[in-house]
Order: structure tokens, then C-alpha cells, then sequence
């Protein structure tokens, strides 16, 4: 393993992730050239209301990207295919659960993110017809999760592209075309995941053995073996739970100040997430290589790609901020046209070139804590982190107003990268150490 290596599994991924963001990007820069700010800020409130759910069950893709890639390395075929029917009857469960709750899921959460009435009814607008594709966006973070896990980086690659090009398209003919406003913009979104997960269905079927070696479904709901798993997914959502309450936060801290304010924040937000996206992508590679390296048993890869991982996190947090710092002002004018919340975006948006120079080691080596289905220092992680988030945010926010949520916000993000590097130590004994172990014995036999 070397950089050209790591970087071939990298790239593709990272092509791949980054398209992730793009769907409430592209949802925030159509509504962004109406002249209303109530859009945007219609859609920042949608889209942390769905970000919410979503991200609670992100563990979705990112443990069974883990359990594949461990699998593959294993080269045990039915366990690749129980990485990926495991977590779809749940996906499919909590889909159709959250379509049911729609109604005090808006209705709890909206209150909180905003009290302007144009916002609220917008955002209730987007919601409601955005919500239907619960089942789908769920079972695509599955079908994600496992094609990156079997090393099949250029089909995710395609089927994400193939999603954003439908919402893009969907975007500009319901908006500009049809002028349906925040509405088409939702239904284009809903289309775009109804018709990635049709695709992805047909592409799982034509590449894996399913037709053939299809495990039973006492094998599928084995109790210990789903137990295992579900206990990593638990730490997961723990992690996710307490990243989007700094989100929620955030936005709803970031709405007092005004419509103005969190239209410029919800722009900065959306250039953040493209950000954190970009550095999933090289998550994505250490978790597949750390995966295959314990599936295995192979100590040599695990340091190799330890050591890569910390050095491109480095690297592309430093082209990261450099090309926001110099470039800034043509992704704001990507987003919107309206004068005032550019103006605050370009006041706020130096707090965006400190992002990825804090957050970028906690973002890529969380792959090689999920490569490994170690979540318990992901989960610790991130509880610490918003521990320090939120003492922040109630000293700097009265103090320095917007900077200082931004300020607490870069507090917590450096936060989530210390804490866990902090582990990597005795992730690293936790691993290896039994080898070692065991092969101490045999030399003394």
C-alpha cells in the first residue's frame, strides 16, 4: 500500500461522497437566485429537519460499509451478502416509521428552528412532500454503504452521479421552468432517491451472487450476531445523535438573529458540508482498508493505512482552506445573488477556512475506527466534543453574537479530531494485540 494506492481508492470515493452534500446544495443555490430570503431559509430548515432523521441513521452506510469491506477481506461471501440484508430490514423499517411520525416530527422541530411564519410555511411545504422518500434515501445509504465496502468504488461513483443528475435537472425544470418554488425543489429531491435506489436495487443484483447463495432468514436474524452489530450501530447513532445537536443548535441559534443571518449561515453550512464530504471520501478508503487489513489479519496494512490516513487529512485540509480563502466569493455567488446575504456570508465565511484544519483528522480517521466496527471511541469522541461545543456556544454567542457561534462551532470541530486521536493508540493494541499474543505462545510451545 502506497500514496498512488490509497489515493486510487480515495479519489473515486471522494468524487463519489461529495456528491452527498450536493443534494441540499443544489436545493439551497436554485431557491437561492428567488428573491426571497424565505426560501433559503425554507430550505436550511428542511433540509436540518431531514439531515436530522437521516444522520441518526447514518450508521446505515457506514457500518455496512465496515462489515462488507471486512467480509471481502475475509473472502467469505455470505457474510458480504448478511452485511447488506441485515441493515436493508431495518432501513426499510425506519423509512416507513418515519413517513407514519411525519406529523410531530415537522411539528416538534419546526418551532425550534424558526419563528417567521413565510419560513415555517415553506419549510412545512418542503417536509411534507420530501418525507416520502424516507424508505428510499435509507435503503440507498445500505446499498451505498456496500458497494463501497466490496471495493465497487466506480459503480457507488456512478449511482451517486446518476442521483445528483436527476435532482439537478428535476431542480431547474420544477423551479425555473414550472415555477413550483420550494415545492419542486422537494419533489425533484424525492425523485432523485426514488430513482437511485430502483437503479441501485438492479446493480446489487447483477454483481453479487444474492440470486444464488440468498442466506435464510434464521441465518439473516441470528441474536448474536445481530445483537454484535446493532450495539456498533448503536454507538454510531449515539455519535450521530450528538453531532446533529450541535447542528440543531446551530441553526436554531443562528435563526435568532434574523432570516438575513440564517440564510448566510444555511450557505456556509452548505459549503461546510461539501467540505466534511470531501474529507468522508478519504474516511471511506481508510475504512475499507482497515476493514480488509482485520479481515485479513493483516498488522502491516493497518499501520500503512494509520499513517496514510493522517498524512492526506493534513494535506487536503491545507488545499481545502487555501482554495476557500483565495475563491471564497464565486462559491457564495453560487448559492444566491442577494446582496445582503452575500455581504454577511463573506463576514462569517473566514470562520469556513478553519474547518477543515480542525475537523479533518476527527473526519478521516473515524474511517478507520468504523474499517474496524470499533465505535465505542467514535461514540466517547463526539460526546466530549459537544460537551465542549455547548459550553462554548453559551459563553461566545452573548459575548460575540454570530462569530461566536461560529467560533464555538470550530471549538467543537477540532474537539471531535483530539478526542479521537486520542484512541488511536488503544484501538490500535485492542487489534493487535491478541495476535501478537498468540504468536508468543507458539514460539515458547
Amino acid at each position: 500500500m502506497n500514496h498512488k494506492a490509497y489515493l486510487g481508492l480515495a479519489i473515486p470515493l471522494t468524487i463519489s461522497t461529495i456528491t452527498t452534500p450536493l443534494l441540499g446544495a443544489v436545493d439551497t443555490a436554485v431557491v437561492g437566485q428567488l428573491p426571497d430570503p424565505s426560501y433559503i431559509g425554507a430550505v436550511a430548515i428542511g433540509t436540518i429537519i431531514f439531515n436530522t432523521m437521516y444522520w441518526l441513521f447514518g450508521f446505515l452506510r457506514v457500518s455496512t460499509s465496515g462489515y462488507a469491506a471486512q467480509a471481502q477481506g475475509a473472502n467469505n461471501e455470505v457474510q458480504g451478502i448478511i452485511a447488506l440484508t441485515r441493515p436493508s430490514l431495518i432501513a426499510a423499517f425506519v423509512g416507513v416509521c418515519l413517513i407514519i411520525l411525519q406529523w410531530p416530527i415537522l411539528h416538534g422541530f419546526l418551532p425550534l428552528l424558526s419563528q417567521d411564519a413565510d419560513v415555517q410555511t415553506y419549510a412545512s411545504d418542503y417536509f411534507g412532500i420530501r418525507i416520502w422518500g424516507a424508505p428510499f434515501a435509507l435503503l440507498n445509504y445500505v446499498i451505498l454503504g456496500w458497494l463501497m465496502g466490496m471495493s465497487m468504488i466506480k459503480i457507488s461513483l456512478l449511482l451517486q452521479v446518476f442521483m445528483n443528475c436527476i435532482n439537478i435537472t428535476l431542480d431547474l425544470l420544477f423551479v425555473n421552468v414550472f415555477s413550483l418554488g420550494v415545492s419542486g425543489v422537494a419533489a425533484a429531491t424525492l425523485i432523485a432517491e426514488a430513482a437511485a435506489f430502483i437503479i441501485g436495487v438492479i446493480i446489487v443484483l447483477k454483481v453479487s451472487a444474492f440470486k444464488l447463495k440468498f442466506p435464510s432468514l434464521k441465518v439473516i436474524i441470528d441474536p448474536v450476531s445481530f445483537r454484535k452489530m446493532m450495539s456498533v450501530n448503536r454507538d454510531l447513532f449515539i455519535r450521530t445523535l450528538c453531532l446533529l445537536i450541535v447542528f440543531n443548535l446551530f441553526t436554531g441559534m443562528g435563526a435568532s438573529f434574523g432570516t438575513e443571518i440564517l440564510a448566510a449561515n444555511a450557505i456556509l453550512i452548505q459549503i461546510h458540508y461539501i467540505m466534511a464530504y470531501f474529507f468522508d471520501g478519504f474516511s471511506n478508503a481508510s475504512s475499507i482498508l482497515t476493514g480488509k487489513a482485520i479481515g485479513s489479519n493483516d498488522e502491516k496494512l493497518y499501520h500503512k493505512t494509520l499513517k496514510l490516513s493522517i498524512q492526506w487529512a493534513v494535506f487536503s485540509s491545507i488545499i481545502l482552506s487555501g482554495s476557500f480563502h483565495f475563491f471564497g466569493d464565486y462559491f457564495l455567488l453560487f448559492f444566491t445573488k442577494i446582496p445582503i446575504v452575500i455581504e454577511l456570508a463573506n463576514t462569517y465565511g473566514q470562520w469556513i477556512v478553519l474547518f477543515p484544519l480542525t475537523a479533518s483528522l476527527g473526519i478521516v480517521l473515524y474511517g478507520v475506527f468504523t474499517g474496524a466496527t470499533e465505535a465505542v471511541p467514535i461514540r466517547n469522541s463526539m460526546v466530549l466534543a459537544l460537551i465542549v461545543f455547548v459550553i462554548a456556544q453559551f459563553t461566545l454567542v452573548p459575548a460575540i453574537g454570530n462569530h461566536g457561534l461560529w467560533l464555538a462551532f470550530i471549538i467543537f470541530s477540532f474537539g471531535r479530531s483530539i478526542f479521537l486521536v486520542m484512541f488511536v493508540p488503544s484501538l490500535t493494541r485492542k487489534l493487535f494485540l491478541k495476535k501478537e499474543y498468540s504468536q508468543n505462545n507458539i514460539e515458547v510451545c
